[in-house]
């Protein structure tokens, strides 16, 4: 990144990640700036790569997808010489929401969601243990979900 967050920056993206659909002139508004000053600051946050993209979040219930599994996955030795096989496969699998390398005893730490628990089973046996190098997946059923967000903690404490 170029130069240091300020506040105004920091607010700016503490909007944003309540609700990107935030104009410039309300967001503005909110942080005590003039609209193209705060459209700059905007810009320049997204040229840099703070602002990585804009999406829509969906309730993943509303959409069917009512099971959300974490899978432990611990590849063989010859595995992980193919990392990077591993590590195509899991982008290429929409199930996968988020995959993680981890240090420790296992390898890879996967966020799975899918309709129900037959359907995680049809993606285990058809897709995931498919996947070369995988020696063992330990898979772990969210019960309830107690705190999501995608909310970065950008405001520093006063």
């Amino acid at each position: 990144m170029q130069g240091e967050l300020d506040n105004y920056d920091r607010r700016i993206l503490a909007l944003l990640q309540e609700d990107a659909s935030l104009s410039s002139a309300q967001i503005a508004e909110q942080v005590g700036l003039s609209q193209s000053p705060c459209w700059r600051r905007i810009q320049r946050l997204k040229e840099e790569g703070v602002i990585r993209g804009q999406v829509t979040l969906l309730d993943r219930k509303k959409i069917g997808l009512n099971t959300q599994i974490f899978a432990e996955v611990k590849l063989n030795a010859h595995g992980r010489s193919n990392f990077t096989e591993f590590t195509e496969a899991m982008r290429g699998f929409p199930e996968v929401l988020e995959c993680y390398v981890l240090m420790g005893s296992v390898d890879f730490l996967l966020r799975i969601v899918t309709a129900d628990i037959e359907a995680y089973e049809r993606f285990f046996f058809e897709k995931l243990s498919m996947v070369p190098g995988i020696q063992e997946v330990n898979s772990i059923v969210a019960l309830s979900e107690i705190k999501s967000t995608t909310s970065l903690p950008v405001l520093r404490p006063a």
